[in-house]
């Protein structure tokens, strides 16, 4: 039980969050909605806040007043649900918080003439702040949860493995390559080639800004993990800016077929799989 000076200050928050009955519930619904900007209907803020309430009310019967306290745990609880949805519908974390911070606006009124209830009403002000900072780090973990899900989203849309041919498939690559993004690259083409059982692979990197070392090496391992597949990867997209960069830096591709294009490198491919063919010449009174 938390005493201070002889006064029981669980027994006198009780008896401040009673003293204007249902008004306060009401009060508070009012200023969580307004703060929401009719975002989430009154009635599902009343519902949230009648259980919060009555959550934090059986928590201080037990005579603690430290929302980190076991005693806490089902106000934590309803707290994570609510951060948790608030952080998926894209409010802020003011927005969040102030479901719990409220509450010290809507009591403050009823301290009116009642000195003896102000160490009261100061301990349950701090309890508020701890559970709004509770709600602010729930929050900030399911955004952060939610922007990493994302990334990993976008990560495979910009990793695409489309099948060109029967027996050949092609990974065309458009923007950096880095470390986490050629792990994807890697295993979605190694994933293709069993699926369609394709034996030639095209790397087509028209798309990708620079080449560097780093790049490079990227490319030299995604290639050595198709061979060990038993397939042939073809890397097709060398312009000549790349092509004098590649020289510069002293990369050496070795035994590993380059191509100016994707039509090139396509080419080739179909020739490696045995599949003959040629052009037509263009019929008389036809373009």
């Amino acid at each position: 039980m938390c005493v201070v000076a002889g006064v029981d200050i669980s027994g006198r928050l009780i008896g401040l969050l009673s003293v204007r009955g249902e008004d306060l519930g009401s009060e508070w619904a009012d200023r969580v909605t307004s703060s929401l900007g009719g975002r989430v209907s009154r009635a599902e803020v009343e519902r949230e806040i009648q259980e919060i309430y009555t959550a934090l009310v059986a928590a201080l019967g037990s005579g603690s007043v430290d929302g980190r306290a076991e005693e806490f745990g089902e106000v934590r609880a309803l707290l994570t649900e609510l951060s948790r949805n608030r952080a998926l519908l894209g409010f802020t974390p003011t927005e969040t918080a102030v479901g719990v911070l409220a509450l010290k606006e809507v009591l403050a009124p009823a301290l009116e003439g009642k000195r003896s209830d102000v160490p009261a009403y100061l301990q349950f002000a701090g309890l508020l702040d701890t559970l709004g900072l509770f709600t602010i780090e729930v929050y900030t973990r399911t955004r952060e949860e939610l922007i990493s899900a994302q990334a990993e989203q976008l990560l495979e849309l910009s990793t695409p493995v489309v099948k060109l041919w029967d027996g050949v498939i092609g990974v065309p690559l458009v923007g950096t390559l880095d470390s986490a993004r050629t792990m994807v690259v890697m295993e979605k083409m190694l994933q293709a080639l069993i699926d369609t059982g394709s034996e030639q692979a095209i790397i087509d990197i028209t798309g990708v800004p620079a080449v560097d070392t780093e790049v490079a090496q990227h490319l030299l391992k995604t290639v050595v993990a198709a061979r060990l597949m038993g397939a042939e990867c073809t890397i097709s997209g060398i312009r000549p800016q790349i092509a004098q960069t590649i020289v510069a830096l002293g990369i050496d591709f070795g035994d590993i077929v380059t191509k100016a294009t994707l039509a090139d490198a396509l080419r080739h491919a179909l020739r490696r799989s045995g599949i003959a063919f040629s052009r037509t010449a263009p019929q008389a009174g036809t373009r």
